[in-house]
């Protein structure tokens, strides 16, 4: 047996002209099992560091930027006076820079500035970069660093806190990737375009199904704005933030005419309570069978039939939690998510106390109806949207909801029709996500063994 050679199965030798960091898990990891077909450069041999400087005027309104994850692409994240900025020293950045998140580099937050954002301020964690576009192309860039081998080497040179982990940039830009010529380089991005423009255009198309259902619903319900002092005129959305500053205005007169009587929701709620999460220190109270919902579980979709975390019996037993039967809508009220709803589709659930569950007369409304109503007729998703602090829309303000009550024949057309442009709308989504996904793999076998 030779001992040396099984020896260096266990090894690996790394020539000393190589090392570009002493880190074990970094050298270990930094094979991405790139192609041999294109010669590999150092992502620091066309990116250069921009250090535009502004220091932050009081009197001034500044655009700032965010970095969304996987290839999410560039946005804005607000608009904000220099008064109201705490960091008085930041970077300028101008369109067609490439852009890193250092805190989620780890989960593909790579981008570059779009021609709407030039100018806007970025801090010291989003480092900016001109790129030698006679060497790269910055697309191309862009679709290399968001695969998941790059985004693998992102992590295994991110290092901090849980939650607040920085990639080493040095270590990112010490890094080398495969560089063809610019004539390839564009044929790949445009190949990934294609595919991509396609998925957009099915998004697009699933949007306006949405949209119909919307238009459905108000023509259905015959709703029209009541303007004060003027006739009323039927609108294209009713959405909620065009006749309502906030959510707690709800105890204000209906703010829209229908054909059919319009009701308080609290005439129609038989049984209301908002949910509790029992302390965690008590483990006895998890890991059970009751399924127990958090506002990250209420998507949007009608129906709510399972969630992450789950609660014991003696949660129930000790007045910890509260459970809410099938056929319950559940309500957001607190948070960004604030006014989304989902209907309970288990025997048994609960939830924590952001989430209000109310029960409906049947007699008079279908939960189905009422989940179509709440959640067609609202634009206050997010606290973007808002722009200040959301309130809390406790069981008070939902029960001053005013709503619509046509004949049960109606609320079952409008049901029927948004469960068949739901499922249509699934459908499409589940296309465009797949398309993504070829998008990216067939440009990954372009570079990768």
């Amino acid at each position: 047996m030779n001992t040396m050679s099984t020896t260096y199965r266990y090894m690996q030798f790394v020539p000393y002209a190589d090392i570009q960091n002493w880190s074990v898990h970094f050298l270990m990891g930094n094979d991405f099992g790139y192609s041999d077909k294109y010669p590999l450069i150092r992502v620091g041999s066309f990116l250069n560091r921009s250090m535009s400087v502004v220091n932050i005027e009081d009197g001034i309104e500044y655009k700032q930027v965010t970095v969304r994850t996987n290839n999410g692409g560039v946005c804005l994240r607000g608009i904000k006076k220099g008064k109201d900025i705490g960091t008085k020293k930041q970077m300028v950045v101008r369109k067609g820079q490439y852009i890193v998140s250092k805190i989620d580099a780890r989960n593909g937050a790579f981008g570059i500035i779009p021609d709407e954002l030039d100018g806007a301020i970025v801090t010291n964690d989003f480092p900016v970069f001109d790129v030698d576009n006679t060497i790269i192309n910055t697309h191309f860039l862009l679709l290399v660093t968001t695969t998941k081998q790059f985004i693998a080497f992102a992590q295994s040179c991110s290092s901090g806190t849980t939650n607040r982990r920085r990639i080493d940039i040095d270590k990112f830009l010490e890094q080398k990737i495969p560089i063809p010529s610019l004539e390839e380089q564009e044929r790949l991005v445009n190949a990934y375009n294609v595919i991509i423009s396609k998925s957009e255009r099915i998004i697009q198309e699933a949007e306006q199904l949405d949209e119909s259902i919307l238009f459905f619903i108000i023509s259905t319900l015959g709703l029209a704005k009541r303007d004060k002092g003027q006739q009323p005129s039927l609108m294209g959305f009713i959405h909620f933030k065009d006749t309502l500053t906030r959510w707690d205005t709800y105890a204000i007169k209906e703010p829209y005419k229908s054909k059919w009587p319009i009701q308080k929701m609290g005439s129609l709620i038989t049984s209301i309570s908002t949910g509790a999460t029992p302390p965690t220190s008590h483990k006895e109270y998890f890991d059970g069978d009751i399924a127990f919902f958090t506002p990250a579980d209420v998507s949007g979709e009608m129906f709510l039939k399972e969630s992450e975390r789950h609660l014991s019996q003696k949660s129930i037993d000790d007045g910890k939690a509260r459970t809410y039967s099938k056929g319950t809508i559940l309500f957001v009220g607190i948070g960004s998510t604030v006014g989304k709803v989902g209907i309970v589709d288990l025997p048994l659930v609960s939830s924590n106390q952001q989430i209000t569950g109310f029960a409906v007369n049947q007699d008079y409304v279908i939960p189905e109806y009422v989940y179509c109503f709440l959640h067609y007729n609202k634009d206050v998703s997010t606290a973007e949207q808002a722009k200040t602090t959301l309130p809390i829309v406790n069981q008070a303000k939902i029960a001053k909801i005013p709503i619509p009550v046509p004949p049960k024949e109606v609320q079952e057309e409008i049901i029927t029709y948004t469960k068949e442009k739901r499922e249509q709308i699934s459908n499409l989504r589940a296309e465009a996500q797949r398309l993504k996904q070829q998008a990216l793999q067939d440009f990954e076998k372009e570079l990768f063994k």
